[in-house]
């Protein structure tokens, strides 16, 4: 299936102030744009604006759910965040901006005759594709339960707690929720200070049975999601059954290493094939430019991309002729990798000749 990467102009028409430091944008997308903007829970938008005249592109998760017939994000403020800080305080409702129709891969399909059992994490602002999920699997399958595990600094800081809230009282007894809080103190230990080791150990014992947990979600830091992906699995929860979504936090010492390594096998004047729309592209790899991405757009090709950081796979595609490395990738899964899929914004061409796909 291909994505549609075309960007629509898309008015807003709600802002709201989440908390301090979070806003949320309800989008107005027009009837004429509701099939290419179905979206299934878990996924994002990837929004583009004008900011002190340069193009600035970001991709959040959409915190409604499609049962809602609702397109809208929230964004945290981030220190020296461009769009973050121009959505927090200049945006405003009536204004417009270029968005591409929604993508990502960090959902499961709804099933309204099982009843399964979810548990998700999330810290911080990764609470907006888990929320998103939240609304549509309780709506959609009666019978299915969750646990939420939320980590913010205080009470004042936990984005949408009015409406978690609010689902758990819809859904009685099928929404447990735990708040974990690293700057206020609460009368249970474990859910004082950030999520480690000894306290998802303590969770597995005590209040998670994994041996019935059918999906597990994750979405935070890269730290963070590991470190719960490898604990779940050593308490027994199949690899399979445990999704995560990157909330890039940045680039590791270990992986500075590991793109310099990439970047170290760049063929000098790779010859590029982009295959796109059923199109083909052709242009030579500038020694100014170490990945794919960035050399097709210099050329002059129009592709999709969004954070070029290697984490939203919104550029993904398929190598079917010569290599390229890949300095990082915090999107595609091993399954994916072994077909031949790579991050553009990460490959680095490391043949004379390189043929990639984006019609995947």
């Amino acid at each position: 299936m291909k994505y549609m990467t075309d960007f629509y102009s898309i008015q807003v028409s709600e802002i709201n102030k989440e908390t301090k430091d979070c806003t949320s944008i309800t989008f107005d997308v027009p009837l004429a744009l509701r099939e290419q903007f179905f979206y299934k829970q878990g996924q994002h938008l990837t929004l583009k604006a004008s900011i002190n005249n340069e193009e600035v592109r970001r991709s959040y998760s959409l915190c409604s759910s499609p049962v809602e017939n609702k397109w809208q994000v929230a964004i945290k403020r981030i220190h020296g965040g461009v769009f973050s800080n121009y959505a927090n305080d200049v945006l405003k409702t009536g204004d417009v901006l270029e968005i591409m129709p929604p993508l990502g891969d960090f959902f499961v399909e709804v099933n309204p005759s099982k009843a399964k059992n979810y548990i998700v994490f999330a810290a911080g602002s990764g609470i907006t594709p888990i929320l998103s999920i939240l609304k549509t699997h309780l709506s959609a399958e009666p019978n299915s339960t969750f646990k939420l595990f939320y980590l913010n600094r205080n009470v004042k800081s936990i984005i949408f707690k009015e409406e978690i809230e609010a689902l758990r009282n819809k859904y009685f007894g099928r929404l447990e929720i735990f708040y974990f809080l690293t700057k206020e103190q609460r009368d249970i230990p474990l859910l004082n200070g950030r999520f480690t080791s000894e306290k998802i150990k303590e969770l597995t014992d005590k209040i998670i049975d994994v041996s019935n947990v059918d999906e597990c979600f994750i979405c935070g830091p890269e730290e963070m999601i590991f470190m719960i992906r490898d604990e779940m699995v050593i308490a027994g929860l199949s690899k399979e059954k445990i999704h995560y979504e990157l909330f890039f936090s940045g680039i590791t010492d270990e992986d500075k290493i590991k793109a310099a390594e990439a970047v170290e096998q760049k063929f000098d004047g790779t010859k590029v094939t982009i295959i796109d729309g059923g199109k083909e592209f052709h242009f030579g790899m500038d020694d100014d430019y170490d990945n794919i991405l960035d050399g097709a757009l210099a050329a002059g090709a129009d592709l999709p991309f969004a954070c070029k950081g290697g984490v939203c796979s919104t550029c993904k595609c398929k190598v079917i002729d010569g290599a390229v490395e890949m300095k990082v990738n915090y999107a595609l899964e091993e399954d994916e990798v072994a077909k031949g899929l790579v991050l553009s914004c990460q490959a680095v061409p490391t043949t004379e000749k390189v043929v990639v796909d984006f019609d995947v």
